[in-house]
């Protein structure tokens, strides 16, 4: 009789290498395809070699990010190769904002891509995989109004089970003229805000120490999942700020999810981002002075410290008014820390608005900063609208000049703090030296201590050992502009920190 075929391998039943480029968002939504390839019958693996499946999540944000892809693309093109003489079959798929972007050229110019998912079609993926089994190129960039992926819980995968991250909105709206981010995830939509608590409460049951909320917009979020949210009041935006849309009535807002979470765990610290600056409302600054465990620490992205630079990006405020709310936000919550993020040489940008930018950096002393070169996105206002003019050394020489600047005046806030004893939550030892613990103050800043045994503030001064999970008082003794260093002095709770302050 005939030759009987071998039996190929049970979908579903592989193993699944996850690789994630990009922002903290791709970080989750790699928890979050795990968690929906978990469950169905896939194995994951930290190792290449034994993979059947490598998943790329991608980033397309500047073309930097997409050009690591290709390369990476290229390299497991010998892989694939290799798998295909020994008649194991390698299936590679991109996920993420390129998959979105690129689609056509992905399936087209790397015939070794087997399937492309967007940010919306993780569910998706045991049927593309599927397809994929069959030898077909399977592809799904379909963008959704409502999906948020309330219901899969992420298997969380980050710091030591001390800190994660909770996605509450996904998509975003603002149509900025330099970002892909629209196109690439697509409109805004918030995550209903039970979905959300009870995530929250399952990470404290397991002794989660902090969560970050995460969104590409997180301060924008209403919920709108139930009849009577519809009818609330729309916020008011920070002085001077515009949107390019009009205010969106009802749904329960920031305010009211920050509070909700913030009352779930005493001794758990809530931070979130990213924010626009348009949406700060004072209830939200004051919830954030009140509350001991929302961190005081503020995302307050700028861009540029040009008016004339920022109405092109259409970021719907001016210097002026970006101004204007540092100083309300310093007012509202004593000894805030801000963050930022900025681009250097975006389109028309001249040297005086460069000059501008960095003068708004020394005004403000920001003590984390995020600063990149400009790199023209297809499908964006600035693409169809603007001319990607300043030169690329020019644009170099600018980032460099905005970084050392940066550093210096973080340098100078994170001296200030010499001398004085910062809480901080104990991540785990330093990458340096394993005799030394690392760990993050309130303001998000790292602090390094030696793992020495100290008193414990609770239990009559019997000495411990910190851990991972541990909050310890450390006295800060050296600064740099990234790090402060400092000795331990005991450890303590994030409640009973707060009431002696």
């Amino acid at each position: 009789g005939e030759p009987r075929p071998e039996p190929g391998p049970v979908p579903g039943t592989g193993k699944v290498y996850l690789e994630t480029y990009g922002c903290q968002m791709n970080v989750n939504d790699t928890e979050i395809a795990w968690a929906i390839l978990q469950k169905n019958g896939y194995a994951r693996t930290k190792e290449l070699d034994e993979a059947d499946v490598i998943l790329l999540v991608t980033c397309s944000v500047r073309e930097k990010a997409e050009q690591a892809i290709w390369n990476r693309l290229r390299h497991l093109k010998a892989l694939k190769a290799r798998r295909q003489q020994a008649r194991l079959p390698l299936r590679i798929g991109i996920l993420g904002c390129m998959a979105e972007r690129l689609k056509e050229e992905i399936l087209h110019r790397e015939k070794l891509v087997d399937i492309v998912a967007g940010p919306d079609a993780y569910r998706d993926l045991p049927r593309l995989l599927a397809v994929a089994e069959s030898g077909q190129q399977a592809a799904n960039v379909l963008l959704s109004l409502d999906e948020t992926y309330a219901d899969i819980l992420p298997v969380q995968t980050s710091a030591g089970g001390t800190t994660a991250f909770v996605s509450i909105m996904r998509g975003c709206d603002n149509m900025c003229s330099y970002c892909i981010v629209p196109f690439t995830r697509g409109r805004e939509r918030s995550r209903p805000i039970a979905s959300i608590l009870q995530e929250v409460r399952m990470l404290s049951d397991q002794g989660v120490k902090e969560v970050t909320l995460l969104g590409q917009n997180v301060n924008s979020f209403r919920d709108m999942s139930e009849v009577q949210f519809q009818s609330a009041a729309a916020p008011v935006l920070s002085r001077g700020f515009s949107t390019v849309y009009k205010a969106k009535p009802g749904g329960l807002r920031f305010a009211h999810l920050l509070d909700q979470v913030s009352r779930i765990d005493p001794e758990m610290r809530i931070r979130f981002t990213s924010p626009h600056p348009k949406d700060f409302p004072d209830e939200v600054l004051q919830l954030i002075q009140e509350r001991h465990n929302i961190c005081k620490q503020l995302h307050l992205p700028a861009q540029s410290g040009s008016t004339r630079v920022l109405e092109a990006m259409r970021r719907g405020y001016t210097r002026e008014a970006y101004l204007e709310l540092v100083h309300h936000v310093r007012e509202s919550i004593p000894g805030v820390r801000l963050s930022s993020d900025f681009i250097a040489g975006f389109c028309g940008e001249t040297e005086e608005d460069h000059q501008q930018t960095l003068s708004l950096l020394r005004e403000v002393r920001y003590n984390v900063g995020f600063l990149f070169a400009y790199s023209m996105r297809q499908k964006t206002r600035a693409y169809h609208r603007l001319q990607d003019d300043v030169p690329a050394d020019i644009k170099k020489r600018r980032l460099e000049e905005l970084i050392t600047v940066f550093r210096e005046e973080a340098a100078r806030a994170n001296e200030a703090l010499v001398g004085q004893s910062q809480l901080v939550l104990v991540e785990g030892p330093s990458k340096r030296s394993a005799s030394e613990l690392c760990g993050r103050n309130d303001g998000n800043i790292k602090v390094i201590f030696p793992d020495a045994e100290i008193e414990d503030a609770a239990g009559c001064k019997a000495l411990v050992r910190a851990q991972p999970g541990d909050y310890v008082l450390v006295k800060v003794t050296s600064a740099s502009s990234q790090t402060l260093k400092g000795v331990p002095l005991c450890r303590t709770s994030l409640s009973r920190s707060a009431a002696c302050h």
